[in-house]
């Protein structure tokens, strides 16, 4: 289950590829040592020897280096610089490129002609019983007590998941505007355990010790934008540096005086844990960003711009490099530990995946724009290697079968939808940008511009099975995501804004109904559940970076779309009829500027959920008069002993008013049979 390559980095310092070795490849340890600035206090320079059967392979073990028992360490690798775009072979210090543990205090000495923007952070690990071990720079480690069982977390078709970029925002109390924050991992910790502590956003109420605001809002699934290490100073993390560590700054709030990714990042997976919550990291791999594979062996990993690669086409790769997943060679394989035809960049990267499952206990991946990998091999085969560990894993707690397969998912994103992915099983799941699409313009009124009619706008948003998926687990719906930049993706209160609706509140409730009952795994961008709007203006390019202000919760209004949308969430977390695919159109009225649909969730003679949404400026008249009603057709008859409740209000609903009550413009409401 374990890679060979992090296997033997438990004894060796160990470097794979090297493109230079002549002279070898060296490992310069030493320690850090608090000052202003920090330094480094060199311990040896030791270089690193080919492994026996693997040419390709370097490494020296951590027994030869003189290490003293119990004493953390800085290092770097010393290679000649292999990237094709720089001119010279120099010898220069980089970062360990799988590297448990960054910490960019310790920059690596570096002369001219490189700039010092170039310098590589120092890798970091502990010396512990003769075993080189993973730790934060000031000796902590991840605590593993108390994790509860693979088997308590919920199953891929009753997940709701948050999707949470680190940029925060708060309003500023003494003048106009507002300043920016980062939602480090102790921060997030805080929207999940009661007990916990905001760092830099204990202001907000939303933060405060004793709330716990993913678990009020009713989500079991977070999904944390990016959290390996990246350059980029406090930022969403699109520009990985670092795949094996977590993101040095996340682990790092204000004013501490030594970082800890490692064990912020486990407390806050185990918090998730502990309270029903799956975690799910983000990945970017069509392209690094100052990855030190471009210093140790570019043109294994990398493609070169502008010399012909036939794997450039039209892949972007957004200031970074992109990596070369058809680049095939033979030399030791970091899986199995075989000499084996491979190709490198994978390999590296199923590593990578392995790290993050096992040593994060991470249940679910996202990974970040597909169509830029330029190989649908490969997306197979890191959803397939993802699997085989989680099945590993879940064995060893006695979980195996659906049980298992059920708690552990692999997302790609794409905009253009390629439903393909999932048909051919590439990946278990897909991002839904058709639903965005067409609940956007459903809650407008208008058609989908795909679509012939509102009807079938409607049909497709609630059935993802009309777009091509399989299964509802297949599919991602949201209403908004982090890809806020451009026409008609902005967050929804903007969105609507823009299209001179005047009554938003309304609106956005309509639009998380139909998220919630639609067929598909629901996803919520952080904010939109208390309709958060833009703090900074949109630029396209570059790629928006739109803070959460979390502060807004506290407005009346947009607390009552959060008690809203909770209970909606609930709904879908616990929910036997939106579990499953089955729906059914009872009703649709377009007569007299109607534009009203009723559907039905739920197997015949089970649990069954009925939502009736008006997507029309029409009401019932005189919708308090007693008499007044609007009849949905085909509406179930009531079994004996049960009645309906509607949920979004939280009401009982007398057995003579169900499928009669009056309606209101731009409203829905959700029925189950209790």
């Amino acid at each position: 289950m374990l890679p060979d390559l992090l296997r033997r980095k438990q004894t060796h310092f160990v470097l794979w590829r090297p493109r230079e070795t002549d002279p070898p490849p060296a490992v310069v340890l030493g320690t850090f040592q608090n000052g202003n600035p920090p330094s480094f206090a060199e311990h040896r320079r030791a270089p690193l020897r080919r492994a026996a059967g693997f040419p390709d392979l370097w490494e020296v073990a951590a027994a030869e280096c003189g290490l003293l028992d119990g004493q953390v360490y800085h290092y770097w690798f010393e290679v000649a610089d292999s990237d094709p775009r720089r001119q010279g072979r120099r010898r220069i210090l980089c970062t360990d490129p799988t590297a448990c543990t960054v910490d960019w205090r310790l920059l690596a000495p570096r002369l001219p002609p490189y700039g010092e923007d170039d310098r590589d952070p120092a890798a970091v690990v502990g010396f512990f019983g003769g075993a080189l071990i993973p730790v934060d720079p000031g000796g902590e480690r991840a605590d593993w007590a108390d994790d509860p069982a693979m088997a308590s977390l919920p199953a891929n078709n009753k997940l709701v998941i948050y999707e949470l970029p680190t940029t925060w925002s708060r309003l500023q109390e003494f003048e106009p505007g507002f300043s920016l924050g980062t939602g480090t991992f102790r921060d997030v910790r805080a929207l999940i355990e009661l007990d916990a502590e905001s760092v830099a956003f204990a202001d907000m109420p939303a933060l405060e010790r004793g709330r716990a605001h993913l678990i009020e809002l009713g989500v079991n699934a977070l999904e944390l934008l990016p959290p390996a290490d990246s350059f980029v100073d406090r930022e969403w993390g699109y520009a990985t540096s670092n795949y094996f560590a977590p993101d040095h700054d996340l682990g790092f709030p204000r004013g501490h005086a030594s970082p800890t990714a490692s064990s912020d990042l486990a407390s806050l997976v185990k918090s998730c844990h502990r309270n029903g919550v799956r975690f799910f990291i983000d990945v970017v791999m069509a392209f690094a960003t100052r990855w030190s594979y471009e210093t140790v062996n570019f043109l294994d990993f990398h493609v070169h711009r502008g010399t012909g690669d036939p794997e450039e086409d039209d892949r972007q790769d957004f200031g970074g490099a992109l990596f070369k997943y058809g680049f095939r060679t033979e030399g030791y394989d970091p899986i199995s530990g075989e000499r084996r035809s491979m190709v490198p960049a994978r390999r590296i990267m199923l590593a990578h995946l392995s790290r993050w499952l096992l040593d994060f206990r991470a249940d679910g991946v996202r990974m970040d724009s597909v169509v830029n990998f330029g190989s649908w091999d490969f997306i197979q085969e890191f959803k397939d290697h993802g699997r085989a560990v989680w099945r590993d894993r879940a064995g060893e707690q006695g979980l195996s079968g659906p049980a298992a397969e059920q708690r552990f998912l692999v997302v790609a994103e794409e905009l253009a939808v390629p439903v393909d992915l999932v048909r051919q099983h590439r990946v278990d799941s897909l991002w839904n940008e058709e639903f965005k699409r067409m609940v956007r313009a459903a809650i407008l009124g208008r058609n989908d511009d795909k679509e012939p009619s509102f009807e079938w706008t409607v049909r497709k948003l609630v059935d993802c099975r009309l777009l091509g998926f399989e299964d509802g687990a297949q599919a991602v719906n949201y209403v908004t995501s982090h890809d806020v930049e451009g026409f008609r993706n902005e967050r929804l209160f903007n969105f609507l804004e823009n299209n001179g609706v005047a009554d938003k509140e309304r609106r956005i409730k309509l639009a998380f109904v139909c998220l919630f009952t639609a067929v598909g795994i629901p996803m919520i961008l952080a904010g939109e559940e208390f309709a958060d709007q833009h703090d900074l203006p949109l630029k396209h390019p570059p790629k928006q970076v739109d803070p959460v202000n979390f502060g807004r919760l506290g407005e009346p209004w947009r607390r009552g779309i959060f008690d809203y949308v909770a209970r909606l969430a609930r709904l879908r977390t616990t929910s036997e009829a939106l579990a499953v695919n089955d729906t059914d159109f009872i009703h649709v009225d377009f007569e007299q500027g109607k534009r009203v649909l009723a559907w039905r969730r739920g197997r015949a003679g089970g649990e069954t959920v009925i939502v009736v949404a008006n997507f029309s400026d029409f009401g019932t008249p005189e919708p308090f008069n007693g008499r007044s009603e609007y009849v949905v057709n085909n509406w179930p008859a009531t079994p004996a002993g049960r009645r309906w409740r509607e949920i979004t209000q939280e009401r009982d609903v007398p057995t003579e008013w169900a499928g009669r009550e009056p309606i209101f413009p731009w409203e829905a409401k959700v029925y189950v049979l209790i």
